[in-house]
């Protein structure tokens, strides 16, 4: 994460347990497919399959805990800084004068869990800044305060 003056901001601490549970329904369904394929294909095959795909689950498992730890916000006076990646890092810039509108959408999972993600739109086609995983209630202020901020800078104030 970027160290400066802003503070930054993280997703809530229950995406990481959405994500888990995620990467653990897939694992767990292509493991059962692979012991089913394996065994009836192959013998004693399907035991070795079963322990490939569980151990690529854990590997996975990694992954999606750093992925969750990368994401990160800040707002400014001027602009919304949003911070993602593990691989690659990717930190983009949105001005709140930019702004044409906000989406807060929430699947089944996260409305399960009380979580929410803030989607911002942009004149640019290439614009992709969301923020996934905020408690209902951080998604609700943080849209209404970039509508405010969207409204006042569009409008020259």
């Amino acid at each position: 994460m970027i160290e400066s003056a802003e503070r930054w901001r993280q997703p809530s601490p229950r995406l990481l347990h959405v994500r888990r549970l995620e990467v653990a329904a897939v694992t767990l369904v292509v493991a059962a497919i692979a012991g089913v394929v394996g065994v009836l294909a192959f013998g004693a095959v399907g035991g070795a399959a079963v322990a490939v795909v569980l151990a690529s689950g854990l590997v996975a498992e990694t992954f999606v805990r750093r992925r969750v730890r990368a994401w990160g916000y800040a707002e400014r006076d001027d602009d919304l800084l949003v911070q993602r990646g593990v691989l690659f890092s990717r930190l983009s810039v949105v001005p709140y004068g930019r702004m044409q509108f906000i989406d807060v959408t929430a699947g089944p999972i996260e409305r399960s869990f009380g979580l929410a993600t803030v989607r911002l739109h942009t004149a640019a086609a290439a614009s992709d800044a969301r923020i996934p995983g905020l408690n209902r209630e951080e998604a609700a202020r943080l849209k209404d305060r970039l509508a405010e901020l969207g409204e006042s800078q569009a409008a020259g104030l």
